[in-house]
This record gives structure tokens, C-alpha cells and sequence, in this order.
């Protein structure tokens, strides 16, 4: 087991009032791709499990759902496109809400971090016919190389943003209490906002301006569904996951989080840690650069301790922390930072997107 942190978590620990949704702590589970809702993609009985076992978290944030089946690019990651995957989600918030936890659905769509084979021989699309360089995916079939993709043709766009509206009325059947729209690690939106992803000459690239107009879209879409102030979005500034970084990263994402401030959304939800590494473009950017940009509520994600998450809501440069590896082999993750207990072991990595239930529900509380 891992050293505790005599850290008093007053701050970490105390309620937020969420746009009018009351949270018992600022503990947020992040959302983490675990590849357990099987070949038809619908969150199944362990998934319930699972997110129970949870529920001491005072938000949690489903794990990346994509919303269509052009959005695929995961072995056995859940949708929320069919009526089926709407009522396996509705088992697991209706199991939250029984616990007092509220939930969002983070919308996904893999753009380029895909492959032809979970499309039927067809390419994935992204904003431009860019590869993701020196890495290999997870298939149906083992793992392979990543493909040039297919861009997006200018009048296909509206289509991709119609799914996202289409996901959002099911997120509402489902039972969400919100929606988070994925637009980090390298994923379809994160490809058209960094302009080493988005060559394109049309109204969706060239400029920042123009590289945000599809997740300006996607924003206005899912409002006609939901109250904004029911909507996060999640950025990673400084990720190099999956092939990303440009140089203009500071330009743009100083940009996005303008824009964005000026819808009043649930929150922003910045990837401001460097633990899945760093492009190395610039400095990177902090919470105290996005609480400068950004007045609504701020999340901050990625490597964060119990000590330097009270530290950053002590601070005031974020108003509530994601957890996301902690998660995993903690279930009572919140219980430990009140009582200063021990964490357990980290999982192996072997488990994270296993099949099974171990390494998924067999960690043990304290």
C-alpha cells in the first residue's frame, strides 16, 4: 500500500453548489475507458457495479461514450446511440441517484484514434487526412497500425453534429443529471481545434476562429437539449496523447476557453496535469492561466495527490479535481483522503480495458 498524506482536506472535501446541482465534496471521478460493456457496446450488470462501488465521489463522469457508430475506436467501449445502451445507462444512474451521486455522460467520438476495422473496411474520418504517428491501437483483431484517415467533406460536418444532439436527448432518457463533450486527448474534436490535426481550407480550418466552429456546433446542438449550465466541456491544452501538439497551442486553447466562457457552462475541465506527457510546444498551460480566462467553474485532471488537489481548490485556481487512476484501485477513494487511510496498489496495467471483473470490482474498501 501506498503512504497516506496527513493532508487535512477541508477544501477538497467541502460542498460545491454545481450551477444549482449540489455535490457533497469536489472529489470528481474523471471518466476511464475501461472496455467493459462487450461487443454490443450496452452497459451491462458489472458496470453497475462498478460505478456503485463509487459513489462516495461527489460527481461522477461516465467513462468516454461514444455517440455513434462512425465515433468508435475502443474494443468493447459502451455507445449511447440505440435504446439499449439508453437502458443499461439508466440502471447505472437510477443505481447513483439511489446513493445521492450525481452523473454525466461524456460524449465521444474517436475521429482518427480509430480504425477500418471497427468500421467495416471503411477509414475512421478526422479533420484532416493526418496519421496518428508512432503508436498502434487496440482492434477487434490485435493490435495494428494506425491509417491515414478520411476527412470529414464540408457537408458530412452537420451530420457528425447531429449525433452529438442525438446523444444528448438519450443522455436525458438515460438519466444523466449532465453531458461532457470530449474535446481533449487527441479525440475528433481535439483534431479540429489543433492546427497540427486541422489542415483543411474550408470554413472549419485556418484559422482559430474557424477551428472551433465544429465544436461551436456541437455546443449549440447539444443546447437545444439540455440547460447549459448542464454541460461541461473537457480540453487538454498541454496533451501530447495520441499524437498531439501544436505550436499555437497557448494561441488556441486561450481562445477556446474565451468562447467558451461566454456560454456559462456547468464547468471547464482542463487536463492541466502532465501525466499523460507533455508536446513540449511551450510552457504549459496552468489552472491559474485558464481561472484568468475562464470565471465559471473549473476542474483540473491528470496526476493530481490528495495534497496538490486541496492545494489548487485552496488556492482558487480550480474548483474541483478529477480522479482518475486512483479511482480504479480505490472505490472508497473519497473515505480514504477524509480518514488519511492508506491507498491500495495501483492496478496493473494489463486490467484497465480487460474483459473481466478483476481488476474492475475486486478492490477491496478499507
Amino acid at each position: 500500500m501506498t503512504t497516506p498524506q496527513t493532508v487535512p482536506s477541508t477544501n477538497l472535501l467541502s460542498p460545491f453548489d454545481l450551477r444549482g446541482l449540489p455535490l457533497r465534496n469536489r472529489v470528481v471521478m474523471a471518466p476511464l475507458t475501461r472496455g467493459r460493456a462487450g461487443r454490443e457496446r450496452v452497459p451491462n450488470d458489472l458496470m453497475v457495479e462498478y460505478y456503485t462501488q463509487r459513489a462516495s465521489a461527489g460527481l461522477i463522469i461516465a467513462e468516454a461514450t461514444t455517440i455513434s457508430e462512425q465515433g468508435i475506436g475502443w474494443v468493447d467501449s459502451p455507445g449511447i446511440y440505440n435504446d439499449a445502451q439508453v437502458a443499461g445507462w439508466k440502471k447505472i444512474t437510477d443505481a447513483l441517484h439511489a446513493r445521492g451521486t450525481p452523473m454525466f455522460s461524456q460524449f465521444w467520438h474517436c475521429g482518427r484514434a480509430s480504425h477500418s476495422s471497427f468500421h467495416g473496411g471503411q477509414l475512421p474520418v478526422s479533420a484532416s487526412a493526418i496519421k496518428i504517428e508512432g503508436d498502434m491501437i487496440h482492434t477487434p483483431g490485435g493490435k495494428e497500425s494506425y491509417e491515414v484517415p478520411r476527412a470529414l467533406e464540408t457537408s458530412e460536418v452537420a451530420a457528425v453534429v447531429e449525433d452529438y444532439r442525438r446523444a444528448a436527448e438519450r443522455a436525458k432518457a438515460a438519466g444523466f443529471d449532465g453531458v461532457e463533450i470530449h474535446a481533449a486527448n487527441g479525440y475528433l474534436i481535439n483534431q479540429f481545434l489543433d492546427s497540427k490535426t486541422n489542415q483543411r481550407t474550408d470554413c472549419y480550418g485556418g484559422t482559430v476562429e474557424n477551428r472551433f466552429r465544429f465544436l461551436r456546433e456541437v455546443m449549440d446542438a447539444v443546447l437545444t437539449v439540455w440547460p447549459v449550465a448542464q454541460v461541461g466541456v473537457r480540453i487538454s491544452p498541454n496533451g501530447v496523447f495520441n499524437d498531439m501538439g501544436s505550436p499555437d497551442f497557448r494561441e488556441t486553447f486561450t481562445y477556446v476557453a474565451a468562447q467558451l466562457d461566454g456560454y456559462g457552462l456547468a464547468y471547464l475541465h482542463v487536463m492541466d496535469g502532465l501525466g499523460f506527457g507533455f508536446h513540449d510546444r511551450g510552457t504549459p498551460m496552468t489552472l491559474a492561466d485558464f481561472r484568468a480566462i475562464f470565471s465559471g467553474p473549473l476542474m483540473g485532471n491528470c496526476g493530481y495527490t490528495q495534497a496538490s488537489a486541496e492545494d489548487a481548490i485552496a488556492s482558487g485556481h480550480a474548483d474541483l479535481i478529477a480522479f482518475g487512476r486512483p479511482f480504479i484501485s480505490n472505490p472508497d477513494l473519497v473515505e480514504r483522503f477524509a480518514n488519511n487511510w492508506e491507498l491500495n496498489p495501483p492496478a496493473d496495467v494489463t486490467t484497465w480495458s480487460a474483459p473481466t471483473a478483476a481488476g474492475y470490482t475486486d478492490f477491496p474498501a478499507h
